[in-house]
């Protein structure tokens, strides 16, 4: 049930469809952190080259692309090497659907607790609860 949003800019003239985008980072979230994709959403903006800056220069100056990703998942949920490959994995996949890749291209995975984070109303710890109680039944 992670919630992910992105923000991507890339020079070129044709960018990425936003579904390609989804469809990829979706994906990957599946295979790698084990997340269910009928409970993962996915909100991207697209942002001007002209208006992404890095180390002074636009990305359009530069020529180049660039992502930020931010995903919130549940605490202890995935470990330390599933997070790094997740990184890695998103970064290259970014590079191919955006082309010449700012190495300042960021991927940030949030652990959340899962008494502070939901959705539909309940609580990921209250889901938790209430799975261990049906299964004691």
């Amino acid at each position: 049930m992670p919630i992910i949003q992105m923000k991507v800019s890339t020079p070129a003239a044709a960018a990425p469809a936003p579904r390609a985008i989804a469809d990829t980072v979706v994906r990957l979230t599946a295979e790698i952190l084990r997340k269910r994709p009928d409970l993962t959403a996915v909100t991207i903006d697209m942002v001007p080259a002209t208006h992404w800056f890095v180390a002074g220069p636009s990305l359009a100056e530069q020529g180049k692309a660039s992502f930020f990703l931010d995903i919130k998942i549940v605490d202890g949920t995935n470990t330390k090497d599933e997070k790094a490959a997740y990184v890695a994995a998103i970064f290259a996949a970014m590079a191919d659907l955006l082309g010449d890749l700012h190495p300042e291209s960021y991927v940030y995975v949030h652990d959340v607790r899962a008494e502070a984070y939901g959705f539909g109303g309940r609580t990921q710890e209250h889901r938790y609860i209430a799975g261990r109680l049906s299964q004691a039944a």
